[in-house]
């Protein structure tokens, strides 16, 4: 049995520390929202430390000639892949909160409750990236999106968040359902349920053959639904528009990045022997993402079922460099990070515009932002434009990487229908912009201030030196990625 190395899950357990501290202090004492944000700024530096805790042991690791080191009986693994999610998947968080917190003022007692919601889930999404078992792959899917359901309807503030929650919970279960049933026909067709349970499987299936290839399809259905490809999608338009705007953002970026790091482990270790069965299939399921998103993206009136719609047409593009394989890993943890940073910000910038607890963001209420507040105009425009992949911006080094992969794995196709789909997605990127610098405000919102709070203003900051400083210098992150995860 390994050794019970709790630095490999450090970043999990101070999150989980810190959840249950801010509940009993929430219980006891009733703090103020300001007080509380002492306990959490120091949670947050807290969860920051032991991640670097993990980076220093990593490298430990590598330089004792290691790729990873296994732990709690070979269920975790300390690996590049691993540690940069986790690095993620804590920017993530970190803006969430701070772009959160008009929501949270606003909900009163039920604040402790939402930050306990977000850390919860942070760890789950964690756990799942780390996982190297199918059984705690599932046990982190599970902690992260039974959190997130719960999240959709936090402020309960509308019948629109209690249907996206209720929506979210059936159809979540369901591929939840879905996938740890492919976790029983994996162990039934190769008795183990490990992460590489075919690389030494001797050929002898318990049932048939054919049970394998079940498996896989089910498990990468399961985990599909997570990252909202299509077909497997409809859920996320409803819930993105329904569920507190302060929140939203979290939801969507940090199920990605859990979802698509352990799809990348299912098909690149699981099933590496049958990538000239799932590439193919990838590849369409990455395309019908792509085309799907982009079309009905474009026709939409509210901001958030834009946004959902184009989460869809993202989670194609990523979908691209899975299907490319190992040699796209790099290419894809580098689309996660810039993507979901212009995410959670692009979210939160609509909350602010439309209050933090609505349910809907109309394009009639970004009419002349750029004249109420030119900080979150720039803010969104700059979000907006490396979404769309616009040269100059991280957006289009991501798109760059994943593509390239795919073109030298024989995908030009599905390369050329990207490329296709990313020209035609600058219209309704460019017509937020349009709506924002270029036409007058509405009379209902032309004299409504719109201003974050200054935790907001440094988030928002932030994120468009993300999204232009490693679109003109992409070196640092590239380098980072490729030097951790090598």
């Amino acid at each position: 049995m390994s050794d019970l190395i709790w630095s490999a899950i450090a970043p999990e357990l101070v999150l989980v520390i810190l959840s249950g501290l801010i509940l009993v202090v929430s219980v006891w004492k009733k703090p103020p929202l300001k007080s509380m944000a002492v306990l959490v700024g120091a949670g947050l530096v807290a969860t920051w430390a032991a991640w670097g805790l993990q980076l220093s042991r990593l490298q430990d690791i590598v330089d004792a000639g290691s790729f990873g080191a296994l732990a709690f009986n070979d269920m975790v693994i300390t690996d590049g892949t691993a540690v940069i999610a986790r690095l993620i998947l804590m920017v993530i968080l970190t803006l969430a909160v701070a772009l959160a917190w008009p929501m949270l003022d606003e909900i009163g007692q039920r604040s402790a409750e939402a930050l306990v919601l977000m850390f919860l889930a942070t760890a789950g999404f964690m756990l799942l990236a780390a996982a190297t078992n199918l059984v705690m792959a599932f046990i982190g899917l599970e902690v992260g999106s039974i959190s997130l359901y719960v999240l959709a309807a936090v402020a309960r503030k509308s019948r629109l968040a209690d249907e996206a929650a209720m929506k979210y919970f059936l159809l979540g279960s369901f591929a939840s359902a879905v996938f740890i049933y492919g976790v029983a026909l994996l162990y039934a067709g190769s008795g183990s349920v490990s992460i590489d349970a075919l690389r030494s499987f001797s050929g002898r299936v318990i049932v048939s053959p054919g049970v394998l290839y079940v498996s896989m399809a089910m498990l990468v259905v399961g985990v599909l639904f997570k990252v909202t490809a299509a077909p497997f999608h409809a859920w996320a338009p409803d819930v993105y528009q329904g569920s507190a705007a302060g929140v939203v953002g979290f939801m969507a970026a940090a199920a990605k990045v859990g979802g698509f790091v352990a799809l990348v482990r299912i098909v690149g270790i699981t099933y590496v022997r049958f990538a000239d069965d799932w590439r193919p299939a990838l590849a369409a399921i990455a395309a019908l993402s792509i085309v799907l998103g982009t079309l009905l993206a474009l026709s939409q009136t509210d901001f958030r079922r834009m946004l959902a719609y184009s989460g869809i047409a993202h989670a194609g593009f990523i979908l691209v460099g899975v299907a490319a394989g190992r040699s796209a890993n790099e290419a894809i943890l580098f689309y996660l990070a810039v993507y979901t940073v212009q995410l959670v910000t692009a979210f939160g910038i609509a909350a602010i515009v439309s209050g933090p607890t609505s349910s809907g963001s109309p394009f009639s209420a970004y009419k002349g932002l750029a004249s109420r507040s030119p900080f979150l105009a720039a803010g969104l425009a700059t979000t907006m434009l490396g979404m769309s992949g616009m040269p100059i911006t991280s957006g289009f080094i991501g798109k760059l990487g994943v593509f390239r992969a795919a073109w030298e794995k024989g995908l030009e196709w599905l390369v050329v229908v990207a490329l296709v789909a990313s020209v035609a997605a600058f219209f309704f990127y460019l017509r937020v912009i349009v709506d924002m610098y270029m036409r007058d405000p509405d009379e209902e919102t032309a004299d409504v201030a719109a201003e974050p709070q200054v935790a907001g203003r440094v988030a928002i900051a932030v994120a468009v030196v993300v999204t232009v400083l490693f679109g003109l210098y992409p070196s640092p992150l590239l380098d980072l990625i490729r030097n951790v995860v090598s």
